[in-house]
């Protein structure tokens, strides 16, 4: 199996960025702070005013390192990456099933199938470990969001409407947001939830997730790219300049084990909490240069916890399973699989 390797993350302000050897070093201000060997690395974030020298720059394309760059809020800015490895023939197939419709209805079904099913495992998951702590109406309610999903998965399994499809995922994601708020055991009403709000958050919860949703989506557009596929055209995600289509596909069986469950354990364990987090004049909430450093490393942590894969039947370090699943859609892709098996978190 594929070995984990590490990604680093530059948050300070002004800091300088340059190669010595096999190693990256960091200063700010002239003064050396870090230095690291690339050997263990696969990609380098940058976020806010981080500076990289042209002889990093080469390097770290030439060992297939990317470096991504985003704003002090967690938006996407840019990537830089060396020549991209892949089957011509792979990337055929895969354009070609983006445009067909039962192909491509069949991939969406399955990746859903596993977005769907991991959301009820969140619900389900709360309502054992903490339903006893519930109010009576947040207990009905998360209990009929996880009969709803269940319902709208089995919708799932009979639908061949590419746009139906998409549809389903919409209400499923109205039931989950739904009752979001109820697994947040924390009573500052700064930290409620009421609706999912993207571009930009306009809560701390919301500036929480996107942030999460970010970090996610640059692991899964590296696993696709280490696989030859385009993470540009998916199949789920209409095709949109700039947007990364396939890597937001991945995304989608992920988020709510990977991000949604930190999210909620970072608040509920109160190492974020209401001082973590500015609201600008526009009404836009970002997390605080200390709590993108909190969460940064929680999220590294959470990346080297072992989970069982379903359909491989072995233990594997989460960070890997985007990787893990690249690699079996590929293999659906190529034919040698029939179906693409799904991301299931048991």
């Amino acid at each position: 199996m594929r070995r984990q390797l590490n990604t680093l993350y530059i948050t300070t302000e002004g800091a300088w960025l340059r190669k010595d050897g096999a190693n990256i070093v960091m200063e700010v201000e002239g003064e050396i702070k870090g230095r690291l060997p690339v050997h263990m690395l696969e990609s380098l974030v940058c976020i806010g005013r981080v500076l990289v020298s042209p002889p990093l720059l080469g390097f770290c394309s030439e060992q297939g390192i990317s470096i991504c760059y985003l704003s002090p809020y967690g938006k996407f800015l840019a990537r830089v990456e060396g020549p991209v490895s892949g089957n011509v023939l792979l990337r055929r197939e895969q354009y070609r099933r983006s445009d067909e419709g039962k192909g491509c209805a069949d991939i969406v079904r399955n990746l859903l199938t596993g977005k769907l099913y991991n959301q009820r495992a969140v619900l389900s998951r709360a309502l054992r470990d903490h339903g006893d702590k519930l109010s009576v109406e947040a207990l009905a309610a998360v209990e009929h969001a996880c009969k709803r999903l269940k319902r709208i998965a089995d919708k799932l399994l009979t639908e061949a409407d590419i746009n139906v499809l998409r549809g389903l995922e919409g209400e499923a994601a109205q039931a989950y947001f739904g009752v979001f708020d109820h697994l947040i055991r924390v009573n500052s009403p700064a930290l409620r939830f009421t609706t999912r709000s993207r571009r930009p958050p306009l809560d701390a919860v919301n500036a929480l997730l996107s942030f999460l949703y970010t970090l996610l989506t640059h692991d899964c557009r590296s696993a696709l790219e280490s696989v030859g596929l385009d993470p540009a055209v998916g199949f789920l995600h209409r095709d949109r300049p700039g947007r990364p289509s396939l890597a937001l596909d991945l995304m989608e069986e992920f988020r709510p084990v990977f991000a949604d469950r930190l999210a909620l354990s970072l608040l509920n364990r109160k190492q974020l909490n209401e001082r973590d987090f500015r609201r600008m004049d526009n009404g836009a909430v970002f997390l605080c240069d200390e709590a993108r450093k909190t969460l940064l490393t929680a999220y590294q942590e959470r990346k080297r916890e072992e989970l069982q894969h379903v359909f491989l039947e072995e233990k594997a370090p989460i960070g890997l399973f985007p990787a893990i699943q690249a690699q079996l859609l590929a293999r659906h892709l190529r034919g040698d699989l029939d179906a693409y098996p799904p991301f299931l978190w048991k």
